[in-house]
């Protein structure tokens, strides 16, 4: 019976059966080291916030409307992504540094990496960085 409810479970669950115990869910540092990013399980699927920058944080300056410049970069969500297949989750991220939503595509490469990748919608135009388990 242990078996078949692990089976079960792994089912259910195939991207923390393939990535770990935790998949995506968890504190990243980005690329760049400029921002920690917590990500969580929300109603659609997986969100994220910034928790930390390496500058303490500031305003969101660069985004295109003016109403939200004002906006603090702790707690601000970056991204929403929902499961689109085995390991791979997609959505939409937003890049603080420039003020640009992107669509994007999250998958884990370890315990201790995830890759974002963000492309500007409609084009082929993407790019891609890993992110770090923080501790």
């Amino acid at each position: 019976m242990k078996v078949s409810l692990i089976a079960a479970l792994t089912l259910l669950t195939p991207a923390v059966a393939l990535a770990g115990s935790s998949g995506p869910i968890g504190k990243w540092r980005t690329g760049d080291g400029a921002a920690q990013v917590q990500i969580k399980t929300c109603s659609i699927g997986l969100c994220g916030s910034i928790v930390a920058a390496a500058d303490g944080g500031g305003t969101d300056d660069n985004n295109p409307n003016p109403a939200l410049r004002g906006r603090k970069l702790i707690g601000l969500p970056i991204l929403s992504l929902r499961q689109t297949a085995e390991n791979l989750w997609s959505g939409d991220v937003y890049n603080a540094q420039n003020g640009q939503n992107y669509n994007a595509r999250l998958t884990v490469k370890s315990e201790t990496a995830i890759q974002i990748e963000g492309c500007v919608e409609g084009t082929n135009v993407c790019g891609a960085e890993t992110w770090t388990r923080s501790k």
